[in-house]
């Protein structure tokens, strides 16, 4: 059995060399083929320079993608996964928030017979805030997705052959891991791992970026935003309606009195700002189809070791396989 560890980095020059220490110390221990698979998402650092360097101290055993640009972790995910060449793949963080020691553990609930196995963090450390948010975050979205998507559960998990086979010919532009994990399927189990902390460089995910990924989650697998939309279209009609006889039956019974115009004021400010919200989830969805249509590559690799990358110009004089362009 062959086992390789796909690992996205994006400015990890300050742990890069700690994890791979760690790791291979891990890996060496269960007499095992394997293989590092180190992702470079157009980092700005010297992670690229880390990955070169660890290539050519660890030429067996260590494969290297570097993209064009930062085109993001679910790219970077995706380019590993192809990258990758073993019998079971495990995705990693280069933080050290995934603790290597575990491998051990996955691979003893793979061998069970398990097509996917996934590593569920808890919630120690974090700020009680972002934690209920988070909570409430799952519930919610869980309640209308069509896929299930756990609190605590990331990318660290072991996928088998086949489940990188069908992550790998999914077509789809605009990726959510987290939802197309549970979409394949497959025999899956959890366990529980306590949280550890980041051991250098600083994290990626600012709140801006949680948002916008917590939205990814709740539009990549569903269209009931929209269906929500018509109920809440329905709904307002037939409130207007009986607000309207009720109207009629009061300028009946006592006359037509002066208008409320802070009733008013205050039925065109909601209404509009309802309207402004369906004609973003609108938006939302057609720009995903924009997207789509386009069919362009998730990433451009501008260099690559180990198998020489496809280039983008062949009629162009060819580089050194170590600086060549890639689309996928």
């Amino acid at each position: 059995m062959k086992l390789s560890i796909v690992v996205p980095c994006y400015n990890e020059e300050a742990v890069l060399g700690r994890f791979d220490g760690r790791i291979r110390a891990v890996l060496g221990s269960l007499a095992m083929e394997y293989e590092l698979c180190y992702v470079d998402d157009g980092s700005t650092d010297g992670t690229l320079p880390r990955m070169r360097a660890l290539a050519q101290q660890h030429r067996d055993t260590t494969r290297y993608v570097s993209f064009s640009r930062n085109f993001g972790k679910e790219p970077a995910i995706l380019a590993g996964l192809k990258e990758a060449t073993g019998d079971a793949v495990i995705i990693m963080d280069a933080d050290l928030q995934h603790p290597p020691e575990l491998i051990e553990k996955i691979l003893d609930l793979y061998q069970l017979g398990h097509d996917q196995v996934i590593a569920k963090r808890s919630r120690d450390g974090d700020r009680r805030l972002r934690t209920a948010l988070t909570r409430m975050y799952y519930r919610a979205v869980n309640s209308w997705v069509d896929v299930e998507l756990a609190d605590g559960v990331g990318d660290f998990r072991l996928l088998s052959r086949t489940a990188v086979d069908a992550l790998t010919s999914l077509p789809e532009y605009n990726r959510f891991s987290k939802g197309l994990f549970s979409w394949i399927g497959f025999d899956t189990i959890t366990f529980d791992y306590r949280n550890a902390a980041r051991e250098a460089g600083e994290t990626k995910w600012r709140f801006g970026s949680l948002i916008n990924y917590g939205i990814d989650g709740m539009l990549s697998f569903n269209c009931r935003p929209l269906r929500l939309a018509i109920y809440a279209g329905l709904g307002l009609a037939s409130l207007a309606t009986l607000y309207t006889f009720w109207i009629i039956g009061a300028a009946l019974a006592g006359g037509i009195s002066t208008p409320g115009y802070v009733t008013l004021v205050a039925i065109i400010v909601g209404l509009g700002g309802l309207q402004m919200v369906m004609l973003g989830l609108i938006g939302e969805y057609i720009g995903r189809i924009y997207y789509e249509s386009k069919r362009r590559p998730h990433f451009l690799v501008k260099e690559s070791h180990g198998t020489p990358a496809q280039r983008i110009h062949p009629s162009r004089t060819p580089s050194p396989a170590s600086s060549s362009s890639q689309v996928a």
